[in-house]
């Protein structure tokens, strides 16, 4: 994803603008692995592979975004690990 993509994208749920944008892998100009973060209702979007992954609730895949929370956990801040929406990691784990 392009950095300057940011500027058109806006919570797919509660139409927020401007969301947080935390990069986990970088080249160049591009984002291959990040999160985009709604400070509003506190849902968070995954980056996989240059894709920002926006599916509502109902559509995510609680186990490939748990994998991404897991793979990434050192490099993503706690309110979205423990608190995020829809799915977060256990404090535990």
């Amino acid at each position: 994803m392009k950095r300057k993509l940011l500027d058109i994208l806006a919570c797919p749920i509660d139409k927020h603008y401007p969301l947080e944008l935390i990069e986990l892998n970088v080249s160049d100009e591009t984002i291959i692995d990040g999160i985009l973060f709604c400070s509003k209702c506190g849902r968070y979007y995954p980056i996989m592979d240059e894709i920002p992954i926006m599916l509502p609730d109902d559509l995510r895949d609680e186990k490939e975004d748990l994998d991404f929370l897991k793979k990434w956990m050192e490099k993503i801040p706690e309110k979205i690990l423990y608190n995020g929406k829809p799915h977060h990691l256990n404090r535990k784990q």
